[in-house]
């Protein structure tokens, strides 16, 4: 049905919270990267609207450091463009903190906790090769 693919990757030992949070802070990425893959309001048969959603699945899928560390190695190599969340965001409150923590960090030292793309259906299935469905 769809040509691309929506993965998410979570590192395997972080604390629902932070998974929880993880998610939503990558998927804003995902949708920030591609505004078509918003749909319509939706409408209950009351008349009340609500935001519209993403028109198509996103998995969510688990993995070790190792094992995210070479999905983001993947990604880079396969020049595919994606949302990176590090370990040390977690201690920062805003946007522009954000961003200043992971400029202090590069593919070889980020302690990469989630990651998130937004593909061709065929590479993403290669770069997240070895994660495994989030329990």
């Amino acid at each position: 049905m769809f040509d691309t693919k929506i993965a998410i990757v979570l590192r395997n030992d972080m604390a629902p919270w932070q998974a929880l949070n993880v998610t939503a802070f990558l998927t804003s990425g995902i949708v920030a990267q591609s505004p078509d893959v918003i749909g319509e309001p939706y409408r209950d048969r009351a008349g009340n609207t609500y935001n519209p959603l993403s028109i198509q699945p996103v998995i969510v899928l688990a993995a070790d450091q190792a094992t995210i560390s070479n999905i983001h190695r993947r990604s880079l190599e396969r020049d595919i463009k994606t949302c990176l969340y590090i370990e040390e965001m977690f201690s920062t409150g805003h946007d522009a903190a954000n961003r200043a923590v992971f400029a202090q960090f590069a593919p070889d030292d980020a302690k990469v906790v989630g990651i998130a793309m937004r593909a061709d259906k065929k590479l993403v299935d290669k770069i997240t090769k070895g994660a495994r469905m989030h329990p």
